[in-house]
Formats: structure tokens, sequence, C-alpha cells
């Protein structure tokens, strides 16, 4: 027995089966990941005008420590980041935009995490379930080989299309839940990397405000050092 007949004994007694169990494996791990990831953009999401007002209180009067607190008690992502920064306020404005752009680096990371693999599953599934379709499709003509011989011309022709058509209809089935598992998968992964540009995009909104405190102040400081 050479190597392709080993592979298609295999094929033909796993079945295609398996397959559709993977598919709708991927299919519910896809589904939890992207409602753990909504639920945490949801909860790292945040009024910015809101926020921006508070903070622009606080660094009007000076208190820098004051704003870092506000900024503290929010969980989210672009408080996080200007709290970054604005604890490295006396060491200048360089090093504060370099400590807002590592945290931005760190959350970017945490937001993005597990979109991989929503991104994995929606471009592959298809090929998953054409790959249970081309062993179904084996299964079909080896059915054929089998039903022709030991009938008659017309009773084998007739048993051996209605045992290949039941097998393609099977086998097709495969690639139908393929791209039924890529749709939703393709369409969170697309969402979710929408909810990531505008959760970090708005934390410029903040950023920007604390650089323009430190900017402005700058020169005062250098009279007064001066």
């Amino acid at each position: 027995m050479n190597t392709v007949e080993v592979i298609q004994n295999l094929f033909l007694r796993s079945g295609a089966g398996w397959v559709l169990w993977v598919l709708v494996g991927l299919s519910v791990v896809s589904a939890v990941i992207a409602f753990e990831r909504w639920l945490l953009y949801r909860a790292v999401d945040l009024d910015l005008r809101a926020m921006a007002e508070k903070l622009d209180g606080r660094l009007s009067a000076g208190d820098a420590e004051g704003a870092i607190a506000e900024l503290k008690r929010s969980p989210s992502v672009a408080a996080s980041i200007a709290a970054a920064g604005l604890r490295l306020a006396p060491r200048g404005a360089e090093a504060v935009d370099k400590a807002m752009q590592s945290a931005v680096a760190l959350e970017r990371g945490r937001l993005e995490k597990r979109l991989a693999f929503l991104g994995t599953v929606g471009s592959n599934a298809p090929f998953v379930g054409l790959f249970g379709t081309v062993i179904g499709v084996i299964h079909a003509f080896e059915e054929l080989g089998h039903a022709a011989p030991g009938h008659g011309a017309a009773a084998a022709s007739q048993v051996a299309s209605a045992a290949v058509m039941t097998s393609i209809a099977e086998a097709l089935v495969a690639t139908a839940v393929g791209i039924l598992v890529a749709l939703p998968a393709i369409a969170a992964y697309n969402y979710l990397q929408r909810r990531v540009a505008t959760l970090l995009g708005g934390a410029e909104v903040l950023t920007n405000l604390v650089m323009a405190y430190l900017v402005e102040r700058a020169p005062e400081k250098a009279k007064e050092a001066a």
C-alpha cells in the first residue's frame, strides 16, 4: 500500500464529521472572544468631553497632582495614557511625550489581545470547510467505485448516482459551515479593530491637552530658573 492509499484510507475512516466539529469549536471560541473584547472596550471608554474639562480645570490651577488623581479614578484608556505622561511632568515636555507614547503602545497591546485569532478564523474557516468537502468528495468517489460492480448496468448506475449525490451533498455542508463561521468572525474583527482605533484616537484629546499646558509653562519655568 503506497502513501496515497494510506492517506485515502485515513480520510475514509475519519470522514468529514470531525471538520464540522472543529468549525463549531472555532465559532464558539470566536464568539466568546468577541464578547469579552466588547465588554472590555465598553469598560475602558469614557466621556472625553467631561474628562477634558476636569483635566483642564486642574491643569489651569497648576494642580498636576490633582489632575493625576482625577485621571487614576477613571478606568479608561485615554486617562491611563494621560496619567502616565503627567507623572513625568517635572522632567519636561519631551519626557512626558515619550511616556505617553510608551503608554499608548502598552494599551494597544492590551486592546488588540486575541484579535488576531478572530482574523485568522475569518480568513481560514472557509479553507477548513473546503478541506471537509474534499474528504467528502473522496468518500463519494469511493462509494461510486464500490457501487458499480455486482449490479446490472441500470441498477449500478442508479445506486452509484444516489450514493455519489448523497455524499457530495453532505460534503458541501462543510464548505457552507466554513463560510458561516468566517463571516461573523471577520465582521467582529473589523468592528473591534475600529473600536481600538477609536479608543486610541480619543486618547489624543487628553494627551494633546497635557502637552499644551506643559509647552505653555515651559517659558515660565525658564524665566524662574534664570
